[in-house]
């Protein structure tokens, strides 16, 4: 009796415990991991850098005004001969001064387009940028995931070895009244002393298991939950295209196939920005100064103060630099070929990746089926093994393996249930749809 009141107490205290703990979904945890991951957080800034890039302010679009001042100061003494027959005259500290002030602007008017295929190379590095960044995302939602359920499926499994403890303990409780009334032997109460204590190991190992996950999954939501939380346990195959379409998808909006059609028209800009370097530039030029001199005594003039405005047009054609253009223009075809070779190697290793992780969901998918099925045969089992063990027509040797059974089974069904969900989420990334739904 005091064995049962122990078993109830326990019990409330642990559901009390878990009701306490806080449920992170998988939508918190997807919002929680955009938020917050690192890595993330990198990649949003690389993309706000190239973002800046494309500010007018930094394609040369714009003039140039530069101020510019200065001050001269002279003190000398001088021996001083003039041409109109005047006395020589000797100066002892004779002073003198400047100052002037100036505002340039410069314009260029024509570069051989460089400024214009530079700004569209800044605007395709800038959605390359986004789709860096969109790889990151997903590479971090398949993480996050892959922890994700492994808290889940250590949770299930904690639920279904917490289940087969109960079971164990009502087994002793049943075997120490029969030893006590003389209906069995203390080998009964041994055994199911010893199968009590190999399930409470399993536990302790499992519960600790949970709590290394958790960190893991706190690492990859950046945050550090200051109370212990729950996961969500139950998944649901959101698969709905045939994969033929899913393929067709996989071919347009791959992530790492977008980013290669992006380094191709990049490559294809830098070749127009390198044949800019075959014609000449066009600039005008501007610009307004003031002047003062203060001049000493030896000087015919004492003061001058000048201002003036001033305006030009220049024109500037490099005939010949060596070949540094013509170098540039081949190395930038060189590299606009490669990256065309890229794409077909991209392209086939897509089609290569897609087939087999849609061949490696649908198995998983398949041996999930199964799984369920077999938790339904060891279900029955153990029930029939459990209602004639009451009754002494079994021992409790067949009644451990018909237990051990359906907890193989459960958590064999676990493992088969996350990594098809898993599997499912590989073929959606590989196919670009990853980011399309929902969690």
């Amino acid at each position: 009796m005091i064995t049962k009141i122990k078993l109830t107490f326990l019990f409330f205290a642990c559901s009390i415990s878990l009701q306490a703990q806080e449920l992170l979904t998988k939508e918190q945890a997807v919002s929680s991991a955009l938020d917050n991951n690192y890595g993330v957080k990198i990649a949003n800034n690389a993309v706000t850098v190239a973002e800046n890039n494309t500010s007018i302010f930094n394609t040369g679009f714009l003039p140039t005004l530069t101020g510019s001042a200065g001050a001269n100061y002279s003190l000398d003494d001088s021996e001083v001969s003039f041409s109109d027959g005047r006395a020589d005259a000797v100066l002892k500290g004779a002073e003198s001064s400047s100052y002037n002030a100036s505002v340039s602007l410069n314009y260029t008017l024509f570069d051989g387009l460089g400024r214009r295929y530079n700004y569209k190379r800044l605007k395709e590095q800038y959605q390359l940028s986004e789709l860096q960044a969109r790889e990151t995302i997903e590479i971090t939602i398949l993480q996050l995931f892959s922890v994700y359920y492994n808290v889940a499926q250590l949770s299930d499994n904690l639920n279904a070895l917490e289940e087969t403890l109960n079971n164990t303990k009502d087994r002793l409780i049943r075997a120490e009244y029969q030893f006590e009334y003389g209906q069995n032997t203390k080998l009964e109460v041994l055994n199911a002393e010893v199968d009590i204590n190999t399930d409470s190991i399993n536990i302790i190992n499992t519960k600790q298991d949970i709590k290394t996950a958790k960190r893991d999954l706190k690492l990859v939501l950046g945050e550090a939950y200051s109370d212990d939380f729950n996961v969500e346990t139950e998944v649901e195959f959101t698969l709905q295209f045939q994969k033929e379409s899913l393929f067709e998808k996989a071919k347009s909006r791959n992530v790492a196939l977008l980013q290669t059609e992006k380094n191709i028209a990049i490559s294809q800009l830098d070749i127009n920005s390198g044949k800019s370097g075959y014609l000449p530039t066009v600039g005008l030029s501007g610009s307004y100064g003031w002047n003062r001199n203060n001049n000493n005594a030896a000087s015919q003039v004492l003061s001058l103060i000048g201002t003036g405005l001033s305006a030009g047009v220049n024109l500037n054609w490099n005939l010949f630099d060596g070949g540094a253009t013509i170098t540039r223009v081949k190395n930038a075809k060189v590299n606009l070929e490669t990256q065309k070779l890229q794409k077909e190697s991209i392209l086939l290793s897509i089609e290569r990746d897609f087939n087999n992780a849609w061949d490696n969901y649908q198995n998983k998918l398949e041996i999930y089926n199964i799984q369920e099925k077999n938790i339904v045969t060891a279900q029955n089992n153990f029930d029939r093994t459990q209602e004639k063990f009451k009754i002494g027509q079994v021992n409790s040797i067949e009644f451990r393996q018909a237990q051990v059974n359906l907890l193989n089974a459960e958590l064999s069904r676990n493992q088969a249930k996350f990594a098809a969900k898993l599997s499912e989420l590989e073929v959606l990334q590989i196919s670009g749809e990853l980011l399309n739904v929902q969690f």
